[in-house]
């Protein structure tokens, strides 16, 4: 990472309240680079990683118009499939590492002191290592459940397997330096968040 700018992780399981938090920390005056933000960057036209998903996975995952991948018909392809998901994950990954990198650069470049890397996967991928701490959301399996059928129309079976993707949270809890427990009113993890970033500024600025 970037030695004048202290970059901490968040994370958690599939809607977990992550979104929740990256907006309270921004509030708060934090920056916030939200890797599923880049991860739709680098499926879009002009990007290398597009053209090498595509070339992967057939012209079917594209939309009616030919040029937009469209993310839930890539996602039928990969999820039910560990090996096609470490296939996309290969071409993916290192192209949102790069750009992660440039996003971070500048954030530093404003001078800022702090920033935070919001990313599903910072603890399979062993980034976390890399960062001066990590914040993990929590939440049950059964709030998991629910919110992913409610916020994207999935049936029960393909909400568990999208969980099923992640490690268990109790791994990521193992190795979480703070963690916000969303199980009750979301207006507490959002105090709970604003806690923690004044916390942070404290800290690390």
């Amino acid at each position: 990472m970037i030695s004048s700018l202290h970059v901490i992780g968040l994370t958690g399981g599939i809607a977990s309240g992550k979104s929740t938090v990256s907006r309270v920390l921004r509030r708060c005056g934090i920056p916030v680079l939200d890797a599923d933000g880049l991860g739709h960057m680098v499926l879009e036209a002009g990007h290398p990683a597009r053209d090498a998903v595509i070339d992967a996975f057939g012209r079917d995952i594209l939309c009616a118009d030919g040029v937009t991948i469209d993310r839930r018909r890539l996602g039928h392809k990969v999820f039910d499939s560990p090996a096609e998901r470490a296939r996309l994950e290969a071409i993916t990954h290192p192209a949102i590492a790069a750009l992660a990198k440039q996003g971070l650069a500048l954030i530093a470049d404003r001078g800022e002191r702090l920033a935070v890397y919001e990313a599903a996967l910072l603890v399979e991928t062993g980034i976390h290592r890399h960062l001066e701490g990590l914040i993990v959301v929590s939440t049950s399996l059964e709030n998991q459940l629910e919110r992913l059928r409610l916020r994207d129309g999935l049936s029960a079976k393909d909400a568990a397997t999208r969980i099923a993707c992640q490690l268990p949270l109790a791994e990521k809890l193992n190795v979480a330096d703070w963690v916000l427990e969303n199980n009750g009113d979301p207006a507490d993890l959002e105090n709970r968040a604003q806690e923690l970033a004044t916390l942070l500024r404290t800290k690390f600025t």
